[in-house]
Parts: C-alpha cells; sequence; structure tokens
C-alpha cells in the first residue's frame, strides 16, 4: 500500500506506471471531524467512477482510468498529481451559499469554476490563478487546460445525468500529470458531485452523510442503478 485516505487506498503495482486504487465504505466530512459508514459505498463509488470515466474518454477528455479489477477496485494511471482541486458549480449549492448569502439551489446563469488548494492541514483554502502560478503547482499551460477539461466534463454530465433525472448542481475534480498530459484523476461519485432528483429536489448526495437526512446507501445505490440502467447487485 501506498497511500491510504479517506476514502480510498492505492497500491503499488507491477508496472510503475500503474496503481491499484481500492475504494472504501468509510464517511468523512468536516475535514474529517465527523466520521462514519455508508454501507456499499465502495461499491457504488467504484462502478459510477469507471462507468463516467469510460463516458468521458468517449468525450475526448483524457482520465487515469485503464479498467475495473473487482467490486471495489480499479486500475489506473500512476499520476503526479497537480495539487489544484477544481469545482464546478452549476447551482448555489453548499459553500457558496454561506459565502454569497444566498438561497441554496439559486441557479447561475453560467457555470461558476472555482481552484482550491489541495491540503488537509489547511483544509484545502481556495486560491486564485496568480497564487497556482506563483507557487508553481501549475504551469500556465496546464492550467489552461486543467479549466477547460473541467468544463468539458460539466457539458458532457449534465445531459448525461439529466436524462437520468439527475441535476448535477457541481462536483469536484482533481487532475494530473502523465507522461506530461493533463489527465483527470481521482473520482466521480456522490462522494464529488452534488446530485438533486429533478421530480423531488431530493439530495443524492454525501449531504445526506453531512447534513444527518439518513438513507445515504439507498440514495447512493439509486443513483448506480440510473447510471447503470437498472437494477445490478450491490
Amino acid at each position: 500500500m501506498l497511500y491510504e485516505g479517506k476514502a480510498k487506498k492505492i497500491f503499488a503495482t507491477a508496472d510503475a506506471d500503474t496503481v491499484l486504487v481500492e475504494y472504501k465504505d468509510e464517511a468523512t466530512a468536516f475535514d474529517g471531524t465527523k466520521r462514519g459508514v455508508i454501507q456499499s459505498k465502495g461499491i457504488v463509488n467504484n462502478r459510477m467512477s469507471a462507468a463516467l470515466f469510460a463516458l468521458l474518454e468517449s468525450e475526448g477528455v483524457p482520465t487515469h482510468f485503464i479498467k475495473t479489477i473487482d467490486g471495489r477496485s480499479m486500475l489506473v494511471k500512476r499520476l503526479q498529481i497537480i495539487p489544484v482541486e477544481v469545482v464546478v458549480r452549476n447551482r448555489v449549492a453548499g459553500s457558496l451559499a454561506t459565502r454569497l448569502g444566498l438561497p441554496e439551489g439559486t441557479a447561475l446563469r453560467s457555470p461558476i469554476l472555482e481552484t482550491y488548494y489541495k491540503s488537509d492541514e489547511l483544509h484545502d483554502p481556495m486560491v486564485c490563478d496568480s497564487h497556482i502560478l506563483v507557487m508553481g503547482w501549475a504551469t500556465p499551460a496546464q492550467l489552461q487546460r486543467i479549466k477547460e477539461l473541467a468544463l468539458r466534463v460539466n457539458e458532457v454530465l449534465r445531459p448525461f445525468f439529466l436524462d437520468r433525472s439527475l441535476e448535477l448542481v457541481d462536483f469536484k475534480l482533481e487532475f494530473g500529470l502523465y507522461k506530461g498530459e493533463v489527465v483527470l484523476g481521482d473520482e466521480i461519485s456522490p462522494d464529488t458531485c452534488r446530485l438533486w432528483d429533478i421530480r423531488t429536489g431530493e439530495k443524492m448526495d454525501k449531504d445526506r452523510f453531512r447534513r444527518d437526512l439518513g438513507g445515504e446507501r439507498e440514495a447512493y445505490v439509486e443513483v448506480l442503478q440510473r447510471i447503470e440502467g437498472g437494477v445490478h447487485d450491490v
């Protein structure tokens, strides 16, 4: 094992260019101050990420995904992680509602793209382009490519989710370098996306855990079933 985080374990393989990612059922919120377990979360996040990475690859977005290994694990390209998280917002929710004093759910005229410095110790502070460039976390070309890819991911995933009666409210992305190319990494799951049912407005993501709404497993499994197009064992 090379690394264990809040949601995943990373293992070395015989190939120096690849690693094995194992998804965990443990859930955390508020910088790890709230902890729990969402049964089957690791299975959902692995299968959902695999399906969405494959979709994005077909739409020209390079990702680290190679193949699934089993229900909880996938083989991915080993990236040199760029320490910048990107959040794409289509509606006001979460911290944006708090910062701007706007009602949650307020529609945005166009997507908002925010960047954060990846640092658990500093609680992932928001940063601007100047911070990223001056600190050397990414080159101008890499930063431009990150933004282009983040918006392209939004263009692909919003209609995909709408076709499954889900609204992609906002989501977090991480990127890295693979042989010099900017590549999408990490995961795309109810842990990293806000997804609302378009008929009921029900939250179908980790906000159910954050806000003590209950029904976390059921929401995660329902999202996966809509993506996979039917009822499958989880």
